[in-house]
């Protein structure tokens, strides 16, 4: 999943200057003592990190011989640091990759294979679409660690002073509860985003994609394309439809008036659960609503199946790896994802691991609901690069500086590059 959540760049920035090349690609077999493995991990540092950190200090308790070095890095860096650090055989032994990069990576042969190892032993536990979604030309090289999808989340104090009963089902619906929220609770009834990320649901919406993967087509500026986008930029202009915001900030903007209610909807994953409950709006946390997106003019709803796996680098020697492997084990065990559901409001992979406990989150058992409707990305190493062009054109075309047609024929140029077997 994508987010636009910032992080501690300059902590993560010289942790990494210290232990890049402290991962154990260029380490050998050791016969005795402690064997210490490096972990990158891409989650929020302030919200979801300590978790993960206190699960460390708990495998290695159980795991005398084994250590982990635990790197925060910001979400947003990982993927570049990564795959420089792995070109130079000095990447982490794991990595908590984004589902779009583990088959990106494997591609390249930077992970490991983990079927038929200790970290893959679990595996009928596992959502079996999320195991798809880790593979690569038939083998998997990620074991899922979270899950998550996209959601109309709203108010719903503001939407009953507004005499609304339910959620929208279609864009046009949200387009007059924005407008009736407005008129009665006097504040804006939705604000939407400029992240291709947040606007893929439109895609999907009118049954088309950016890239047609089955066909080796490009499709981000097909007819059905362009009605999405259509759709997306009309929700920045109208009664109680917040403006677009194209600022480096507007991740942020969004969020604090969500939580604040000064906004009674936005299109929000389940990474931000913990950070809703901290808000005015929400001390209540029944006040939370949780809905599919809106559906679009073909009648279908949903948005991207997100969230990481684990991944083993391929670069570290036998002992490492085999460190590795049990390591991951641990961490994407049904009692490791139960502590990380409890504590940061995330969904877990493996249904073993949705107890009446985590269940009772009502934002956990919100997002459930609407998994159903997510949609996998298609085996395509370079999906995930596909949203490059667009997050450089869509901000241009939400603040007017561009056409539809300008920005989209734009997105298709540079997509053609990322994938310049396609046909347009």
């Amino acid at each position: 999943m994508r987010r636009g959540i910032a992080a501690t760049a300059l902590v993560a920035s010289l942790a990494l200057a210290a232990t890049a090349c402290g991962g154990s690609g260029s380490g050998s077999d050791k016969s005795s003592g402690p064997v210490t493995i490096t972990w990158w991990d891409t989650s929020n540092a302030t919200n979801e990190a300590p978790t993960y950190q206190a699960l460390v200090k708990q495998f290695e308790a159980a795991n005398k011989d084994i250590k982990v070095k635990y790197v925060n890095v910001p979400f947003d860096q990982a993927q570049n640091k990564f795959d420089t650090a792995a070109g130079a055989s000095g990447a982490p032994d794991v990595l908590r990759s984004e589902v779009g990069w583990t088959p990106a990576f494997a591609k390249k042969g930077y992970l490991l294979p983990l079927d038929g190892t200790e970290a893959l032993k679990d595996q009928s536990q596992f959502r079996s679409n999320l195991i798809e979604q880790a593979k690569y030309e038939g083998k998997t090289y990620g074991v899922p660690l979270v899950t998550d999808t996209l959601a109309l989340v709203y108010n719903k104090a503001l939407f009953k002073k507004a005499g609304i009963t339910e959620a929208p089902k279609t864009w046009d619906e949200l387009k007059a509860d924005a407008a009736k929220i407005d008129s009665k609770a006097k504040v804006y009834g939705y604000w939407g985003s400029t992240q291709s990320y947040y606007a893929q649901t439109f895609l999907y919406g009118e049954g088309t994609d950016t890239v047609d993967a089955t066909a080796k087509k490009i499709t981000v500026n097909s007819a059905p394309a362009q009605k999405a986008y259509g759709t997306w930029l009309s929700l920045f202009k109208g009664q109680g439809l917040h403006k677009a915001d194209t600022t480096a900030d507007a991740y942020a903007h969004i969020q604090d008036a969500f939580v604040n209610g000064k906004v009674a909807s936005i299109i929000q994953g389940p990474w931000e659960i913990t950070n809703f409950y901290k808000g005015s709006a929400f001390k209540d946390k029944s006040n939370l609503g949780i809905a599919t997106v809106p559906a679009g003019s073909t009648g279908k709803a949903g948005a991207p199946t997100g969230g990481h796996n684990l991944s083993v680098y391929a670069g570290s020697d036998s002992a490492h790896q085999k460190a590795a492997l049990k390591f991951v084990n641990f961490m994407t065990s049904a009692k490791s994802q139960t502590e990380i559901a409890l504590k940061n409001s995330t969904l877990p992979t493996r249904d073993d691991a949705y107890t009446a406990e985590v269940k009772a989150d009502p934002g956990i058992a919100g997002y459930q609901t609407v998994l159903p409707s997510a949609q996998p990305r298609p085996a395509l190493p370079e999906y995930s690069s596909l949203w490059g062009p667009l997050d450089t054109e869509l901000p241009k075309i939400a603040d007017g500086k561009e056409s539809l047609d300008k920005g989209l024929s734009n997105a298709e140029l540079a997509i053609a590059k990322l994938v310049p077997d396609f046909s347009k």
